[in-house]
């Protein structure tokens, strides 16, 4: 109204991790320019159809990989209107735009009219500049007056909306809209066209910023495609301060496994503040340990240019001076960036400290001019030399776990390594199985799947009771858990942070989010490794017990019955099961693996008396 005209600038990390991108391809191509690569490469819309989208902005949840596996999108058109239909509303409209795009001759026009506007999106109405169009084509509205109508119908305006209808279809002279019907469209078709224009228009994107993120979404997917190494380190980097970035790291290393690049570990000499590409490899970020700054790392970097490789720790104390504290060298330490000087990790860590202060007290008496006539004929290196005791190194596991510390990663395995081969032949799932979009599992299914409890935060319910959020990673990805309090009352104890765990638990998978499971029940690891221990639950049928167990509940409805459901799915087996229902006295049958466990958990909810085996 003022005629002034509002801009809203987005800023998207993603351009920051093209642009790091870039410049590690320059090292190798110096003319390379993101801004003149071929827009309709076939190998990049070869990847994303195979649904190699992980690190492809926009396109990374498992609902929209999905989509672009579907559709198999050909060019940036394509993909613009992905981003535009994948939200609530216009989702609906997906299958039959991919139906349509796959086979032309389903596309149907209301009116000949339609085509030059709807041809581009297979006949469906996608964009808002599409109902703009369609008013001014068909009804012929001016620009602005389709604008108006355009926002009137997405405010859900209904007296403007209902009143238009007849403008719409047979025109108004005082506006000078001639309408539909006057521009040679049937007064059915037109009736039609405004209900689609009406049920759509609430939900219809911007194009013009739906190609803004398209064109993102295949430049990041072109440089995955095309330069993996580069692209992998720069997205890997942008997520260094992010919250969850040990998760997100993990991730992307797996991702990088799975594309064939190994990630080397974080290394005093070789490493940078980001994670750089070295050959062949991703060099792992000293930027991404905890507890150290990026200008210590860029004035480390400086030195070590200037003065060559650091040779010792006494070496790097000496020279680093004041720059560096006691807590960023113990965590170098514990992430292995030493491991290059040749000792054990528990070694450094049992002299840093007093080498620091030993060094750090030579350099203030030589400053305060108090060093004697003695101690000057002495090296400064040798007046303050503390030898490194002889330690035997930490276990795997306790190394991995100041990796995890000081990271956020294992770098040097994982702590699921010990266990892998005790889980071979059980229905234990990869948890990156369930991630995958076109994974074989079926929402609310009952799966089982081990790893180590990466973080736990509890919630208090509306009805005052407790629940928990938790993180568990595998070595191939990590998921969201829930557990709700009657679980937290039985497994609690096992839900702890650095925990091995095995959860067994009712998969939710839902088109607008990451899978997630809901615990039923969990168990150490350790019970796995004990052959012996009656705990470990066997994924052949036990030869335990025999007969038909017998159930009594007092309802099928209601949540009781899901969760003894629950509780049989995970025994499964062929021993029948028989549930009675005393509120309408029917039956119903099932089968499972008899295990005394079983029947213990059973009784603890219906009662001694309700569980018969017989």
């Amino acid at each position: 109204e003022l005629g002034l005209l509002k801009m809203d600038f987005l800023g998207l990390r993603n351009l920051t991790v093209i642009e790091d991108a870039q410049r590690q391809i320059r090292q190798i191509e110096p003319d390379f320019d993101i801004s003149k690569v071929p827009d309709d490469d076939p190998e990049t819309f070869q990847m994303l159809a195979e649904g190699k989208t992980q690190g492809v902005f926009q396109l990374e949840s498992a609902g929209i990989t999905g989509v672009c596996v579907n559709m198999k999108p050909t060019s940036i058109e394509d993909m613009t209107a992905i981003v535009a239909l994948y939200r609530p509303g216009p989702m609906d409209s997906i299958p039959t735009f991919i139906a349509n795009k796959q086979d032309h001759r389903k596309i149907t026009y209301k009116t000949p009219l339609l085509e030059p506007i709807l041809k581009v999106t297979y006949g469906c109405i996608v964009y808002q500049e599409q109902v703009i169009e369609i008013f001014r084509s068909l009804g012929g509205y001016t620009m602005g007056q389709a604008d108006n109508i355009r926002r009137a119908i997405s405010k859900k305006k209904m007296n403007v909306i209902d009143a238009e209808r007849n403008v719409f279809v047979y025109g108004d002279e005082k506006q000078g809209i001639p309408g539909a019907v006057a521009n040679g469209v049937s007064e059915q078709a037109a009736q039609s066209i405004y209900d689609e224009i009406v049920d759509f228009a609430n939900y219809a994107f911007n194009k013009a910023h739906a190609v803004c993120y398209a064109v993102v979404s295949y430049q990041t997917a072109y440089l995955k495609c095309h330069y993996p190494k580069q692209y992998m380190a720069a997205l890997m980097t942008s997520v260094i301060s992010a919250q969850d970035s040990g998760i997100k790291i993990a991730g992307y290393i797996a991702e990088c496994k799975g594309l064939g690049i190994v990630t080397l570990p974080p290394d005093i000499n070789h490493s940078f503040d980001n994670f750089t590409v070295e050959g062949d490899s991703i060099r792992f970020a000293l930027g991404a340990v905890k507890n150290v700054g990026r200008g210590l790392i860029r004035s480390m970097v400086a030195k070590r240019n200037e003065g060559g490789a650091f040779q010792s720790l006494e070496d790097f104390i000496q020279r680093m001076g004041d720059e560096i504290n006691k807590r960023a060298v113990e965590n170098f330490i514990k992430c292995g960036a030493m491991d290059c000087f040749g000792y054990h990790r528990s070694e450094l860590l049992a002299v840093y400290d007093s080498m620091m202060d030993a060094i750090a007290d030579s350099r203030k008496k030589n400053l305060d001019g108090q060093m004697g006539m003695f101690d000057m004929l002495q090296d400064t290196e040798d007046a303050v030399a503390i030898p490194i005791p002889k330690l035997s190194e930490m276990n795997k596991a306790d190394l991995m776990l100041l990796e995890k510390e000081t990271t956020g990663v294992y770098l040097s395995g994982h702590p699921m390594d010990d266990y892998r081969h005790l889980l071979k032949g059980t229905h234990v799932v990869p948890i990156g199985t369930l991630m995958e979009e076109d994974n074989p599992y079926e929402d609310d299914q009952t799966v089982s799947i081990a790893g180590v409890v990466q973080n736990i935060k509890m919630k208090t319910t509306k009805n005052n009771s407790m629940m928990a959020y938790v993180t568990l990673e595998d070595d191939t990805a990590a998921i969201e858990m829930l557990a709700f309090s009657n679980v937290l009352n039985q497994y609690g104890s096992y839900l702890k942070e650095n925990q091995p765990v095995v959860i067994m638990g009712r998969l939710s998978m839902r088109d607008d989010k990451e899978p997630q499971i809901v615990i039923n029940r969990a168990q150490p690891m350790s019970d796995y490794a004990d052959k012996n221990s009656p705990k470990v639950v066997p994924d052949q049928e036990p030869a335990r017990l025999t007969g038909t167990l017998w159930l009594r509940l007092p309802s099928q409805e209601g949540p009781l019955f899901g969760k003894i459901r629950a509780m049989l799915g995970m025994f499964p087996g062929s021993n029948q099961v028989i549930a009675y229902f005393t509120d309408t006295q029917k039956r119903a049958g099932s089968t499972c693996a008899l295990d005394e466990r079983l029947l213990k958990e059973l009784s603890q909810v219906l009662g001694q008396d309700n569980v018969v085996v017989k």
